[in-house]
């Protein structure tokens, strides 16, 4: 279980975020991640990638045990996303239905940065930026900049006075921005109750859960026919589990790398016969995707990082002859 000691301090005690050295400023990124589980808190933010903008409702609540979150998406289709603890629930109406997806492992905004920042020290460096306003707030401006170009580059805005991530922005080893997602407005809550912890999705439409055919399991043993090594600088392996998947006779293995930061998926597939190969490299919005085939197994590789981070953790891979 996640320690929360220093979130209950944090919750129960107003901050001054006011970086001057490079020691203090990791000192507030410190805060800044144990600050978005530990406070309760209500806001609207809005997520920007490439030509895709979105409004989310965000209602946080940590009661010193328990993490429970709510997101409503405020534009186009309506999406709720409901957090408790490391679950996602995703509901989504569709026609007549409100399809129900569970996911895991999974960080939502403001809470993505780790508690633990010891890797990301490690391939990062961080500087102490200006005092600027985000949603009508004094926030201090950090700079985390990679040492090299296998990782992205980040801006984050620290609330001067509760130490919560207001904004991050996301750019490229060409200092273009890739994402962009920030308060416009935000305030900490007093309630107690979960009232709020609830969809308000049509109860009337039929709730059908998907993806219940894709099993996970767990996978931490060693693999007699393939072999890792020459990740990328800083990457380690961090999951590993095993998927079936709809109209796959054989699982695909899944294996997680992370930076402490980034994070890079590895699926490993026995080619099947009738089942084209795909191969060749492709920028989705912030995300990089590269495929390729080796022995007779399709390789996938998939992450919020640079071409050259996923090319080399799919040549990574070596199989026993």
């Amino acid at each position: 279980m996640r320690c929360f000691a220093l979130a209950c301090i944090l919750a129960s005690s107003a901050l001054t975020a006011h970086a001057t050295s490079d020691d203090d400023a990791w000192i507030l990124l410190q805060k800044a991640a144990v600050a978005a589980h530990a406070l309760n808190y209500q806001g609207i933010f809005v997520y920007q990638a490439g030509r895709q903008i979105k409004s989310v409702q965000i209602t946080h609540y940590f009661n010193g045990k328990n993490e429970f979150a709510r997101n409503v998406i405020l534009d186009g289709t309506p999406r709720e996303v409901f957090s408790q603890g490391g679950e996602l629930t995703i509901l989504s109406p569709r026609n007549e239905k409100v399809v129900i997806e569970k996911r895991r492992g999974q960080n939502m905004f403001p809470a993505i940065l780790p508690t633990n920042l010891d890797a990301v020290k490690e391939s990062y460096v961080l500087k102490v930026g200006e005092i600027e306003r985000v949603a009508g707030r004094p926030t201090q401006l950090l700079y985390l900049t990679p040492t090299d170009g296998l990782r992205y580059s980040y801006r984050f805005w620290i609330d001067a006075e509760f130490g919560l991530l207001l904004k991050s922005v996301m750019l490229n080893p060409r200092q273009e921005v890739m994402e962009s997602i920030g308060f416009n407005q935000i305030s900490l809550l007093n309630t107690v109750d979960l009232d709020w912890f609830q969809p308000k999705i049509d109860a009337k439409k039929n709730y059908v859960i998907e993806g219940e055919a894709d099993k996970t399991i767990a996978d931490n043993a060693a693999n007699a026919s393939w072999t890792i090594k020459d990740l990328p600088a800083g990457y380690r392996k961090v999951d590993q589990m095993k998927r079936m998947v709809p109209g796959r006779s054989q699982p695909i293995t899944h294996i997680v790398f992370s930076d402490g930061l980034a994070s890079v998926s590895l699926f490993i597939e026995p080619l099947l016969k009738g089942i084209k190969p795909k191969s060749g490299h492709k920028l989705v919005g912030t995300t990089s995707f590269y495929a390729h085939v080796i022995d007779g197994y399709q390789i996938i590789v998939v992450g919020e990082v640079p071409e050259a981070t996923v090319a080399q953790v799919a040549h990574a891979i070596s199989f026993k002859k």
